[in-house]
């Protein structure tokens, strides 16, 4: 995968990459910077270990979903990713 990042998550965190935001309407219509949603779908890009008791579900390359206010933002290599808890993910699609 293009995105390797050279950092490794402890526990049961994940690194995910967040798709970029909708540009543009089903209709058309362009989407101003300042109302545009944050994203909540991503490729996971690196994951710990898991628990003692609880091993991961989720692996590198993984398209999911994950919720609106999930995560912390942190900027790596000039690209921004989002860490956070594998219980913070919805969905693995």
């Amino acid at each position: 995968m293009a995105n390797n990042v050279n950092i490794t998550p402890l526990h049961d965190r994940v690194i995910v990459k967040p798709a970029p935001a909708e540009e543009k309407t089903a209709g058309g219509i362009i989407i101003p910077d300042t109302a545009k949603e944050k994203p909540q779908r991503g490729i996971v890009v690196a994951a710990g270990p898991g628990k003692k008791d609880e091993p991961m579900t989720v692996k590198s390359g993984d398209n999911v979903l994950y919720g609106k206010y999930a995560g912390t933002e942190i900027s790596l290599e000039g690209s921004d990713y989002l860490i956070m808890r594998e219980s913070d993910i919805l969905a693995v699609v």
